[in-house]
């Protein structure tokens, strides 16, 4: 199969492609490594491919490795980074909020109650208290955030 791509279409393939392998590399579950050679396989062949069209400039053969990738100065300015810190702040945020919320429901009704809830209704329970956190953790950031130490703990 051949496959036609302008320029700029092909730094942004460079990009998607690296992306890819950026987030998927970040799976440690068990058996992800080799699922996750698939993706460096592929990122390998469109680098070496790419590299002789022009892209030698951000594109590097890693010795150590013995594969392609986009060298790190690129990267590091490229809008996979800045989508990758991106991704790292939302998730970071949602879960956080969420697991504050969690906890103050099972505070609150205990964990049986909780258990015995379904999906729909943690939700109908937690909605209310992430958008709180949300609001605040919006307006000072985790500045008010402080962690209490329990009393058997020193």
């Amino acid at each position: 199969m051949h496959l036609r791509f302008t320029e700029e279409e092909l730094g942004a393939l460079i990009d998607m492609v690296s992306l890819a392998a950026e987030v998927a590399s970040l799976n440690r579950r068990p058996g992800a490594k080799e699922k996750f050679t698939r993706f460096e396989e592929l990122e390998n062949s469109i680098l070496e491919k790419v590299n002789h069209l022009g892209f030698g400039d951000i594109i590097e053969f890693d010795e150590v490795q013995q594969r392609y990738r986009v060298t790190t100065d690129y990267l590091t300015r490229s809008f996979v980074q800045e989508s990758l810190d991106e991704m790292r702040n939302e998730i970071f945020w949602e879960e956080l909020t969420l697991r504050l919320a969690e906890r103050d429901v099972i505070r609150k009704i205990g964990l049986s109650a909780w258990n015995s809830l379904d999906e729909e209704a943690r939700r109908e329970h937690t909605g209310p208290i992430e958008k709180s956190y949300w609001e605040e953790f919006t307006k000072r950031g985790i500045d008010t955030l402080h962690l209490i130490a329990r009393f058997e703990t020193g």
